[in-house]
Order: C-alpha cells, then sequence, then structure tokens
C-alpha cells in the first residue's frame, strides 16, 4: 500500500512539473508576438496609450483625492482639518486701492460720560466695559482708593490717560511734560480741540484728553533729619490724648510695642502731649518721615510713617496741636501712623497711657 502511494506521489509530481513548463514556454512565445507586434506597430499605438494613460491618472486623481484628504494619517500633525468655511476674514489695506476690502466701523467716545455705578460694579470691570485703565477712572474722578458704590457717578475718559483741565500758561509741551507723554500724543488725539491749529493753541478752562498720560503719586521731600534739647519749662501732663482719627490695624505686642491707626484720608496729626520736638525728618526705610517730642517728665512720644511734617526741632508743642499728617514713608504697606510711648529708652503700651 505505501509503495503505490509512493508511486502516485512520483508521478503527480512529474506530470505537474512537465505542465507547468509547457505553459511557461506557451507564455513566452505569445510575449514575444506581442513585443514584435508592438515595436513594428509603435507608433500606431503610442499616441493612444499616452492619451489613455493621462485620462486614468485624471480620473483617479478625482476619485481617490477626496478619499485620501479625509484620511490622511498626517492630518494630526499638520492642526485641525482645513475647513474653508471656518476661515478668518482677514481686514487688510492697500493704500493705492480706493477702498477697504473689509470694514470694521465702531464709534469712538469723543468726550467724558457719566457712568452710574451698580451692584456687582468694581474698577476693574467698569475699565473693561469701557476700555480704558483703571488708574484713568480713578484720576477723573480723584479716587484714593478702589472703593465704589451704587448709583455713585463716576466720570469716564473717552481714552486710557489723563483729562487735564488747562489753566494760564500752559501749553501741549508743558502738559505732555506734566504727564510723561510726547506733545504730539495730545496733537494726534483727534477729539483735542485748539485755538489756533498751527500753534496749537489752548483755552483757559477747556479740557486737554492726555493719552497714555501718568499722573505720578507725589512723594514727600526727604530732608536731612534735625536734633534739639528739651526746652527748660516745657512739661507734659503725662496725659496723652489719642494723635490721630483712624482704624487701629495693629495693637501693641512684645514684637511691636506701638499703635498703628490707618487712614486712607490722612488725617492731621496731633501732639498726645505738650512737649519740646527733639526730632523732625525724614529717611528712606524704618520710620519713614516722623517726628520724636520729648515732654519733660520722663516720656517721649514718636509718630512715624508721615506724609507731611509741619514742626521742626526745637519747636514747642502743646498738647492737641498739629505736627504733620498720617501717611505712608518708609516701611510701610500703606498710610497709617505708627505711635510710640518711650520712657528711659523703653517702648511702653500705649494702651496704658491714652485717654
Amino acid at each position: 500500500m505505501m509503495q503505490d502511494l509512493n508511486a502516485y506521489a512520483s508521478f503527480l509530481k512529474e506530470y505537474l512539473f512537465s505542465r507547468l513548463l509547457s505553459f511557461g514556454r506557451w507564455f513566452e512565445g505569445m510575449k514575444d508576438i506581442i513585443v514584435a507586434l508592438l515595436v513594428v506597430k509603435r507608433g500606431k499605438y503610442s499616441s493612444s496609450f499616452l492619451n489613455t494613460s493621462f485620462f486614468v491618472l485624471v480620473a483617479a486623481g478625482v476619485i481617490a483625492g477626496p478619499i485620501i484628504a479625509e484620511n490622511n494619517p498626517f492630518s494630526p500633525l499638520l492642526g485641525e482639518k482645513y475647513q474653508p468655511q471656518n476661515q478668518s476674514t482677514v481686514v487688510s489695506y492697500n493704500p493705492y486701492d480706493t477702498a477697504l476690502s473689509t470694514v470694521i466701523s465702531s464709534k469712538p467716545r469723543d468726550k467724558i460720560v457719566d457712568y452710574s455705578v451698580v451692584s456687582g460694579d468694581t474698577l476693574a470691570s467698569i475699565s473693561k466695559k469701557f476700555g480704558i485703565s483703571v488708574d484713568t477712572i480713578k484720576w477723573a474722578n480723584n479716587l484714593k482708593d478702589d472703593i465704589i458704590k451704587p448709583d455713585q457717578i463716576l466720570k469716564i475718559a473717552p481714552v486710557t490717560g489723563v483729562v487735564h483741565k488747562v489753566v494760564s500758561g500752559d501749553t501741549v509741551y508743558t502738559i505732555a511734560k506734566k504727564y510723561g507723554i510726547n506733545a504730539q500724543n495730545i496733537v494726534n488725539f483727534i477729539f483735542n480741540e485748539f485755538t489756533d491749529p498751527d500753534t496749537f493753541g489752548l483755552q483757559v478752562g477747556q479740557l486737554i484728553y492726555v493719552p497714555d498720560g501718568v499722573i505720578e503719586e507725589e512723594r514727600p521731600k526727604y530732608f536731612a533729619p534735625t536734633y534739639a534739647q528739651v526746652q527748660a519749662g516745657v512739661k507734659g501732663t503725662s496725659n496723652f490724648i489719642w494723635p490721630t482719627n483712624g482704624v487701629i490695624t495693629q495693637y501693641p505686642s512684645w514684637y511691636h510695642m506701638a499703635l498703628d491707626i490707618a487712614s486712607n484720608a490722612l488725617p492731621p496729626v496731633l501732639a498726645s502731649d505738650t512737649g519740646t520736638v527733639t526730632f523732625a525728618g525724614c529717611i528712606q526705610y524704618g520710620y519713614g518721615c516722623h517726628i520724636v517730642i520729648d515732654h519733660a517728665n520722663g516720656f517721649q512720644t514718636l509718630y512715624a510713617h508721615l506724609s507731611s511734617i509741619n514742626v521742626s526741632a526745637g519747636q514747642a508743642v502743646s498738647q492737641g496741636q498739629q505736627i504733620g499728617n498720617v501717611g505712608s514713608t518708609g516701611r510701610s504697606t500703606g498710610p497709617h501712623l505708627h505711635f510710640e510711648v518711650r520712657s528711659g529708652g523703653q517702648l511702653l503700651n500705649p494702651q496704658n497711657y491714652l485717654r
């Protein structure tokens, strides 16, 4: 049985090989005939062949192009799929054309407008609403802080900067220098009016808009401190009065044996008791502008961070006399009075002596 299977397999192998060999000879013969025909007729069929090939390529591009673009494996590398309907409009201007390709109209404000504050408003939200800076609103309304109330009327300038009321002697150049800009900025603002367009003349009392102008906060003038001895016959009562008005923001403690009394209104500072001014001056650190009064009874008081000083060293002062104003000079983050009571070089708790 096994011998018969081997014989059959050998026969089948030889048969298939002979058939494949016969097919190969036939294929080679046919190929030679076709090649010879094409060579002989190459001038006749070349044009038709090229034309047919071109139309096949065009048809393939038209049919397969959208499919390839939609399924492009490289599209994540190139960003979002190309969508002509979402393409943004480009605004461009050619000075040699007669018109803009796209016109976007927005009527500018030409003067100050009044705005009534509503609940929930902040200076930041109002500035965003009108497209001007917070400082511009504060300067136009003489605001010292960011606090506003509902129904409060705010004057809103037409542009970020300063609104200046012309006084005698003002020119566009002096105004520009005052607010730290170039005079051309004032001239370029189309809503500024001039009595003489050639010399940019101004009329006393008119309002001039100063785009991008800045009002610099007036800083206290620092001067050399002076010292003096206590005057004879000037003695305190040892009963100290509160030196100013405001809110106590820090009480005495072991590391800060003083009272901090804050007020944005910069109220007057009074001598807490009768005595002699032994120090009056300003430094750029620590107490800033400050005053020391010796009461000739073993006590001294100190008044620090002042915005102004109204007395000088050696001057006798009476209890309740104004000696300066609350400020924020030296090591200070906001307007307040730093008040100390001293005796024998030691800091005492002011609350134990104030009445």
